[in-house]
């Protein structure tokens, strides 16, 4: 029988692990057991819920003074027949973690799907292998910039300060994900200027940065405005996922009508994922489910900037985005955040070749503009792939001098 796995962190005041266990297993599946009669209990059978396992962990003082009380708390894995549900996340969730995630005390760590059962989702149908390939970039990590301050701004300022990131270097470019439909900048214009800039660009210097463009709107008006996104050349459409769901990036991921990539944002994911004690992990929720659901980029919050995340949830997210599976391609992991030309040679050490490096401020806060914070970040690159100090490649790089006498920098032990 086909089941899902969910791996849930409990704290427990009552001290009793297995029970706690049982009665998730029933209560998310057919609601009693012990007074159904027998008849009940044999057709029933194939749907109840199965306790996997349940391990106790140690307790912290420090968790026991956050909830006034000793705590005992544990890991259960609990087994629900897929039978119970249609092939969709938001079923999954729902059965998985719907009422339960009100309990406030239980996380969601994971969710296991069988090998049959992950056949009903995409997966993303570009990844790394089909970015490496759109873009002919192979060897390093991806830059990527933000346009920043154009909110209330026209097009002429937005395709100038498309073109002095260009102009530097860095492999994409996207929106602002608070960048919506409006007068001054329409999302169809916006794809037609950003075209015409970009080819302009490469024109003059050989290189063709990529434009992630925000697909924004009414849920059901968006797989149409996505179509049409791509008719006028767009290069990969930005999405704030958890706005509207994971099924609404998955139906946009399996339309073959959708042929560019997809860059998954994380707004409205810190509402659900922050705290230790309840919620969905980071994981889970920016890695595998954002993957499973078809998304070729996932932006996180890095560990090291203005909103870091702990160092194991980022590289846990990094790690369900990356690791071998047999269905799904994998996806890019964009660290994002507080990020400058300093912290590069971590990004590299910690997210390898298969990453992109994103940046907002660390690019147009620079001395000498988008252009010149563009231009540092591809020389901090090209210095850590060199295998020397950010201080001593500075030497002869005037734009990654500035940035570190600005900002500083990170060197990491060979």
């Amino acid at each position: 029988m086909s089941e899902v796995i969910a791996t849930y962190l409990i704290h427990d005041k009552k001290g009793q692990l297995e029970k706690k266990a049982e009665g998730i297993a029933l209560g998310l599946t057919v609601g009693s057991w012990t007074d159904l009669p027998q008849l009940d209990k044999v057709q029933l059978q194939k749907h109840k819920g199965r306790v996997v396992s349940v391990k106790e962990i140690s307790q912290s003082k420090r968790i026991n003074n956050y909830f006034n009380g000793t705590i005992t708390r544990g890991l259960i894995k609990i087994a629900y027949p897929t039978l119970n549900f249609s092939s969709d996340l938001p079923a999954i969730l729902t059965t998985v973690f719907g009422k339960l995630s009100l309990d406030g005390e239980i996380k969601l760590l994971d969710i296991e799907f069988s090998e049959e059962f992950k056949k009903n989702f995409p997966g993303p149908k570009f990844g790394i292998k089909g970015i490496r390939q759109l873009t002919g970039l192979r060897k390093r990590p991806y830059v990527m910039s933000i346009f920043k301050g154009v909110i209330g701004r026209d097009l002429t300022y937005l395709s100038n300060q498309l073109r002095e990131q260009a102009l530097g270097g860095v492999d994409f470019i996207k929106d602002d994900e608070i960048l919506f439909e409006n007068n001054l900048t329409p999302f169809e214009e916006r794809i037609k200027v950003g075209k015409r800039v970009l080819e302009q660009v490469y024109e003059e210097t050989g290189h063709r940065a990529l434009y992630a463009v925000n697909l924004s709107g009414k849920t059901f008006d968006l797989k149409e405005k996505a179509v049409r996104a791509v008719e006028l050349g767009a290069d990969i459409l930005l999405f704030n996922v958890f706005a509207y769901g994971l099924d609404v990036l998955q139906s946009l991921a399996e339309d073959p009508s959708v042929s560019i990539p997809i860059m998954a944002h994380p707004a409205v994911s810190g509402a659900i994922t922050p705290s230790e004690f309840y919620g969905i992990s980071n994981e889970l929720l920016l890695g595998k489910l954002v993957r499973y659901a078809g998304a070729d980029f996932s932006l996180f919050p890095s560990p090291y900037g203005s909103v870091a995340l702990p160092k194991e949830e980022a590289l846990g997210i990094a790690h369900a985005l990356t690791q071998e599976e047999e269905r799904f391609e994998e996806t890019l992991p964009v660290p994002s955040a507080g990020i400058h030309p300093g912290l590069v040679p971590l990004l590299y050490k910690d997210f390898g070749v298969d990453s992109v490096i994103n940046a907002g401020g660390g690019i147009h806060g620079h001395s000498l503009g988008a252009t010149g914070g563009a231009k540092a970040f591809r020389q901090a690159v090209e210095a850590v792939q060199a295998s020397q100090s950010l201080i001593s490649y500075a030497q002869t790089k005037e734009e990654l001098r500035l940035a570190i006498e600005q900002w500083g920098g990170v060197e990491v032990a060979k």
